[in-house]
């Protein structure tokens, strides 16, 4: 039973024992744990800053990417835009070129079509000329045949010639 109730020595023991753990403790321990707690404590908040400042670099890299990504989308639609413009102005060219060319070629046509169509008539005209050249020389060996005839028609030419 003296455990259940300790006598006056033991209690005293027991708190000199006590005072003396502290007084070590506190001298080699505390400050050290306290020491490295208060270094613990300044990584934490170290860690949080720095969490905090990669967190606001992430937001303005994130908010530079879309501003990169808003300008690239921009610049290909500029880019689909100005390359439509110059399709449609390379084919308005070739057909107002195809135009002209089409327009020469017909031109040219007419030309050649209105010499071939000239040439045509002179040789025409230069066949009809010979033909009625032979009918006429046929006509009036046929109608000059004597000699009288042919004396009357020399007349009648030195008659004409005198009256021009």
């Amino acid at each position: 039973m003296d455990l259940l109730s300790p006598s006056f020595g033991l209690i005293f023991w027991m708190a000199v024992i006590f005072l003396l753990t502290l007084l070590i403790l506190r001298k080699f321990a505390w400050r050290p744990i306290l020491k490295l707690l208060s270094e613990r404590e300044q990584g934490i908040a170290d860690s949080l800053e720095t969490a905090e400042r990669v967190k606001a670099e992430m937001a303005q890299m994130k908010y530079e990417h879309e501003e990169i990504l808003k300008e690239a989308k921009t610049e290909r639609s500029q880019i689909l835009k100005e390359a439509k413009e110059a399709k449609d102005q390379m084919i308005n060219e070739a057909k107002e070129q195809a135009k002209v060319e089409a327009k020469k070629i017909i031109d040219d046509a007419r030309v050649a079509i209105n010499n071939q169509k000239m040439a045509a008539l002179t040789d025409v005209k230069n066949q009809v000329g010979n033909l009625a050249v032979e009918v006429a020389e046929k006509i009036l060996r046929n109608q000059l045949s004597e000699e009288k005839a042919q004396q009357d028609y020399v007349k009648k030419l030195i008659d004409e010639i005198e009256l021009n």
